[in-house]
């Protein structure tokens, strides 16, 4: 299974060989930017130009939870390896840790210059890595929100 989003608003899971659309999910408002299956494999997030960040439950065939706090869009999402934190990144020069099970920010990281473009977790680690436009990259502990 492959997973996609777009600039039509929409998310897909594709299944291979074959190339059939198995699910699309539609409910952002503005172009998607990133999207990612949650470890266990039963979500994903997704993150868009609408400014927010959204979990989907794939046998609810649904979004579940929509994250807001972002001022600009959202360039960028992953899932921690425990399931539990989802990580973003926006235009607006931060990146956030979210709490999926309180279902809120936990940590906003500042320190870029310019939008954050990415942002990914280190395996098994309280560690993400960012990029920005600002021609930088970041490693950040997230446990104290700091750069390393």
């Amino acid at each position: 299974i492959v997973l996609t989003g777009g600039d039509d608003h929409l998310w897909k899971t594709w299944g291979f060989p074959d190339g059939n659309i198995l699910l699309t999910g539609e409910g952002h408002t503005d172009w998607l930017s990133g999207c990612c299956f949650r470890p266990s494999g039963t979500q994903l997030v997704t993150s868009s130009g609408d400014t927010t960040v959204r979990i989907w439950d794939l046998s609810r065939r649904g979004c579940v939870l929509t994250l807001r706090g972002h001022s600009r869009g959202v360039r960028g999402c992953s899932w921690h390896s425990c399931g539990d934190f989802v990580a973003s990144a926006s235009m607006d020069g931060t990146s956030k840790i979210w709490d999926v099970n309180s279902e809120r920010c936990r940590y906003t990281l500042r320190g870029h210059e310019d939008s954050v473009n990415s942002i990914e977790f280190l395996p098994f680690s309280s560690t993400v890595v960012t990029s920005s436009a600002d021609k930088t990259l970041s490693l950040w502990d997230v446990r104290t929100v700091s750069r390393l």
